[in-house]
């Protein structure tokens, strides 16, 4: 599976972090440059069951590829929002539902660095995602 350019983004930004502290920042000035949903779509029809910050996830194909857009009311977890969607951004169903989670969390390296509770939680936003794409 290719990466998009943003994802490659992702990888070298986050390649050139030597610590937490600045993987941290960096995850936050992600976060900021997320675009913000309207009003109309922070509802809770969309909202990400499972995670302990609030959630929200909107999703649309375009050419048999997926975009979706997000947002959380925690700095952080919109940072690493912001990650996800650089990676899953553009696939098809069938590399949504392969994609493995902790393997491009790892190649950030901010998979030692995550609760288990945000790890739960951004598990639950690809599984959200993963249920939009194929229909349920």
């Amino acid at each position: 599976m290719s990466l998009s350019p943003d994802a490659e983004q992702a990888l070298q930004s986050f390649a050139e972090c030597r610590n937490w502290e600045q993987r941290a920042r960096l995850l936050l000035t992600w976060g900021a440059k997320l675009p913000a949903l309207d009003e109309q779509h922070c509802s809770d029809e969309n909202l990400v069951r499972g995670c302990e910050s609030k959630v929200w996830l909107v999703a649309e194909q375009r050419d048999g590829r997926w975009q979706f857009r997000a947002n959380s009311d925690a700095r952080l977890i919109s940072g690493l929002l912001a990650v996800l969607l650089a990676r899953v951004n553009g696939l098809n169903t069938e590399e949504l539902r392969a994609l493995d989670l902790s393997d491009w969390f790892n190649q950030l390296g901010l998979a030692r660095s995550l609760s288990p509770s945000r790890s739960n939680g951004l598990n639950a936003v690809l599984q959200h995602m993963q249920q939009l794409a194929v229909g349920g």
